[in-house]
């Protein structure tokens, strides 16, 4: 009897996303005071799982939302559909990935997770090269650890297929703006056109504009990003704690440094895909973690 790699894997994310949801608080880092919503929202995000015991970057069901057009092999229920039923079935509305419900008094803006906790979440700034994007994404999954990729839209008008590989590895999904310029330094019209564009490009390709928006070069958001955030539909602000500026290509092992001596129970770690040196520190980084008893989880897990 053989067992599906992806299979096993699934169900070491589930299982320790429920071992970890029993004991979150009920209060992440916040780096100002919430404001009133100024108005309706352009999109919606995804479903929200009201159990809270859904992993949150599993869709239902398994593979990509969509079937492949091309596909001709006999199913179990007969022959495969003809060319015109295959292609309506791909262009079907993509699944949207179903998120736990965050914890009451979770804040707009989300610098960090609960302190008292043993959770921390691992993002990812999301571009550059596919292949080491893909690298970092399965070195993560080899050991159950669902990462939160905020990415850069004008990447995936050049990776699509990204977006669906992220969500069917049991990431998460959110946006780091269209062209990932600096955001704070534009006029509001143009920044709410770079948090647009990007949640556009996520609702088309994966059904949801992703629960969190993170500004590009910008620890935090300013009041008129967050501004912004909220008009094109975002609820949540995700910043970060622990920057080891692994974009500036630093040796593995001074990476490694350099996330477990700042790291602590309820940070956020900001990364990024494309760069050689987080691919071959990530499992020290996971060791380190292990050792010190945290736990890395999605960012909407270290929040439920």
């Amino acid at each position: 009897m053989t067992v599906d790699r992806r299979t096993v894997l699934r169900t070491t994310v589930k299982l320790a996303a429920l071992a970890s949801a029993g004991g979150l608080l009920t209060a992440c880092g916040d780096t100002g005071r919430r404001r009133a919503d100024p108005g309706s929202f352009a999109v919606r995000p995804g479903p929200v799982d009201p159990s809270g015991t859904v992993d949150p970057a599993w869709p239902a069901g398994e593979g990509p939302a969509s079937p492949s057009p091309t596909a001709s092999a006999p199913t179990a229920d007969g022959p495969a559909p003809d060319g015109a039923a295959a292609r309506a079935a791909a262009s079907a509305p993509p699944v949207p990935p179903v998120l736990p419900p965050l914890a009451a008094g979770t804040p707009f803006e989300v610098a960090y997770g609960p302190r008292t906790g043993r959770n921390v979440a691992l993002t990812c700034h999301g571009s550059g090269d596919p292949a080491l994007a893909t690298a970092l994404l399965e070195t993560a999954e080899k050991r159950g650890v669902g990462l939160t990729v905020m990415v850069v839209g004008s990447w995936l008008d050049q990776q699509p297929q990204m977006a669906r590989r992220i969500l069917d590895g049991g990431h998460e999904l959110g946006n780091h703006t269209q062209n990932h310029q600096n955001i704070s330094a534009m006029s509001p019209d143009r920044a709410r056109d770079e948090i647009a564009q990007c949640a556009e490009r996520l609702q088309r390709l994966t059904g949801s504009i992703g629960r969190w928006f993170r500004p590009s070069a910008a620890q935090y958001a300013t009041p008129m990003v967050r501004e912004q955030a909220r008009a094109v539909g975002y609820e949540h602000v995700l910043a970060f704690d622990v920057d080891p500026r692994d974009y500036a290509d630093p040796t593995a092992a001074e990476l490694q440094r350099r996330v477990l001596n700042s790291v602590r129970g309820g940070s956020v770690v900001a990364l990024h895909l494309g760069h050689r040196c987080t691919v071959d520190a990530l499992p020290g980084i996971l060791d380190g973690l292990a050792k010190a008893g945290l736990t890395p989880v999605t960012a909407s897990r270290l929040c439920a």
